[in-house]
């Protein structure tokens, strides 16, 4: 199973720059709530910006991380 830590460097990795905060919502490494806030996420609708941080695990979804939440943001679009 995933780690929280392990989501976090993965996401990071695909977005640099990013402040990404990953927490394991059951203990039981398969569900998730991921917040990210990149300046790569400017000018992105929602549904684009939470594509970009799907897609960095692909498959995966559904699978070993069988629910992830995802708030995403821009640095100035932050609260």
């Amino acid at each position: 199973m995933p780690t929280s830590s392990e989501l976090k460097d993965r996401i990071q990795a695909a977005l640099p720059g990013a402040d990404v905060a990953v927490e394991d919502l059951t203990g039981g490494g398969d569900h998730f709530r991921a917040e990210v806030v990149s300046d790569r996420f400017d000018g992105l609708t929602r549904i684009q910006q939470h594509k970009l941080v799907y897609d960095v695990f692909g498959a995966e979804i559904g699978g070993p991380i069988h629910a992830l939440s995802i708030k995403t943001s821009t640095p100035g679009g932050a609260q």
